[in-house]
């Protein structure tokens, strides 16, 4: 059943609502990782102007802000390849209610509109899933380290639990509430994982990743009418 929900969606990948979130998801996020980097040059030549003090070297040093700043971005490249899509994922999670609408429009229309959910209400849901989601995949790193030979099924169990999480979330919340979501994700944590788990597989793919959160926005749309209806 899983499976059918996911090829729904992927049959959906079309609809004009899709792309836009998808479109919007990426340009924020690339938006977002160049101001960052911004940010980072402006601190870098604010404290390295004037040369740095080094002891038994006479006079200031100015060559070390260029090597900051070449290094600084040479880091912001490896992070970039890391961030992207934690990043994207988030940013695009406060466009999923568009998403949900376009699959309820199309294979539920016999349901009632339901409001959108308040702008900072999903910020604040959209930060807390970054910071999570960022955060918990930084810890696993030592966990890759400790448990190599269990580094994938790490990756994908965790990502699975969090993706699963936050989507049924999302999605569960426009008709139930927040406690109403919560409530029925707790009655089918299990196949919610399950599905969240198929999301993260395509997530170690380039480009292929970057659609997962309007994928994983439409699929669990269809997994929560499902589960809401038993």
């Amino acid at each position: 059943m899983i499976f059918d929900d996911f090829f729904k969606a992927i049959g959906q990948m079309p609809d004009p609502r899709f792309r836009r979130v998808l479109w919007l998801g990426i340009m924020l996020t690339i938006a977002l990782l160049v101001g960052a980097y911004a940010l980072i040059l402006w601190f870098i030549s604010a404290t390295t102007s004037e040369g740095i003090e080094i002891p038994g070297v006479d006079g200031p040093v100015t060559w070390i802000g260029d090597l900051l700043g070449w290094g600084s971005l040479a880091i912001m490249l490896v992070l970039s390849v890391f961030l992207m899509v934690p990043v994207a994922s988030a940013i695009t999670s406060l466009f999923l209610d568009d998403v949900a609408q376009a699959v309820e429009d199309k294979h539920y229309p016999h349901l009632k509109p339901v409001p959108r959910v308040p702008f900072f209400d999903g910020l604040r849901d959209t930060v807390n899933f970054l910071g999570v989601l960022i955060g918990a995949n930084i810890l696993a790193v030592f966990a890759y380290m400790a448990l190599p030979f269990l580094s994938f099924a790490i990756f994908y169990g965790l990502n699975g639990y969090l993706l699963g999480r936050e989507y049924f979330q999302v999605v569960a919340m426009r008709r139930l509430g927040r406690k109403g979501a919560k409530d029925l994700r707790k009655q089918h944590k299990g196949q919610i994982w399950m599905a969240g788990c198929l999301m993260a597989v395509p997530l170690s793919i380039p480009l292929i990743n970057l659609v997962i959160p309007i994928l994983g926005a439409a699929t669990f749309t269809h997994l929560f009418h499902r589960l809401s209806r038993r």
